[in-house]
C-alpha cells in the first residue's frame, strides 16, 4: 500500500484528499505546514508527496528543494497542487523538480489518476533490469544508482530517469516533447525549458563524462555512446 503524505493548509481540502486516497487503497497522511510535512516525511518516507505552493510558513517551493536535497528523500516523487496556475508558475515548479504539477480547483477523479501514473513510474524504475553503460557512465537500475569512472554521482529520481531514457535510447534524437512525455509523463502544453534545465544539471554532475549527452539544435538531446 503506497503511502502519500499531503502537505496543505487548507483543512478541507486535505482531509477531501486523503479521504479519497484511502478510498483509493492508498495510505494516506496530511501535515498543514512546511516544517510539519518535512518532519513527517523524514520520521517515515512516503511514497509520494502532494505538495501546496502556498503554506503559512515555508513557501513550498523550499519545501520542494529541501524534499530534493535530502539524501533520504531526493527519489521521493512530489506533485505540486497550488491555485497558482499561470505558466510561469508551472514551469518554475517542473523546472525545480516536481514530477507533476495539478491546478486548483481540480477533479479529484484526476488528481487520482495523476498519482497512479506517477507512483508507476517511480515503480517501473524499481524493476530489476541490466547495467546501462555508455563511455564512463554505469547506470544500475535495480540499485538506482549511477557511477562515473567508478565513482557514485548522485542524481534526483527525475535526473536518474532522464539519464536512463537517453541510454536506452543511445544514438537517436529525442525530442523535448519526446522527453517530457516519457520522462516527466506530461504533454507539454506550454513552451518550457524543464528539460534543458535538467539536461544542464544533469551534465554537470556527470562532470567531461556528459559530454556524450549532445545538443541537437532546435530539436532536443541525443546520448552519442562511444
Amino acid at each position: 500500500m503506497a503511502r502519500i503524505l499531503i502537505i496543505e493548509d487548507e483543512q478541507d481540502l486535505a482531509g477531501l484528499i486523503e479521504y479519497n486516497l484511502r478510498a483509493g487503497g492508498f495510505e494516506a497522511e496530511s501535515a498543514n505546514t512546511g516544517a510539519g510535512g518535512l518532519a513527517k516525511a523524514r520520521a517515515r518516507t512516503p511514497d509520494l508527496v502532494l505538495l501546496d505552493l502556498m503554506l503559512p510558513d515555508v513557501a513550498g517551493s523550499e519545501v520542494l528543494r529541501m524534499l530534493k536535497s535530502d539524501s533520504e528523500l531526493r527519489k521521493v516523487p512530489v506533485v505540486i497542487v497550488s491555485a497558482k496556475g499561470q505558466e510561469a508558475d508551472r514551469i518554475q515548479g517542473l523546472e525545480a523538480g516536481a514530477d507533476d504539477y495539478v491546478v486548483k480547483p481540480f477533479s479529484v477523479r484526476e488528481l487520482m489518476l495523476r498519482v497512479k501514473a506517477v507512483l508507476r513510474r517511480s515503480d517501473a524504475e524499481e524493476a530489476p533490469a541490466p547495467l546501462l553503460t555508455a563511455g564512463e557512465i554505469q547506470l544500475d537500475t535495480s540499485r538506482h544508482q549511477v557511477r562515473v569512472k567508478g565513482e557514485e554521482v548522485i542524481l534526483t529520481a527525475l535526473e536518474f530517469r532522464l539519464l536512463r531514457t537517453l541510454l536506452e535510447r543511445g544514438g537517436r534524437v529525442q525530442t523535448r516533447e519526446v522527453l517530457l512525455s516519457d520522462v516527466w509523463g506530461i504533454q507539454a502544453e506550454i513552451h518550457t525549458r524543464t528539460v534543458d534545465t535538467h539536461i544542464k544539471r544533469l551534465r554537470e554532475k556527470l562532470g567531461p563524462a556528459g559530454d556524450i549527452i549532445e545538443t541537437i539544435r532546435g530539436v532536443g538531446y541525443k546520448l552519442n555512446p562511444p
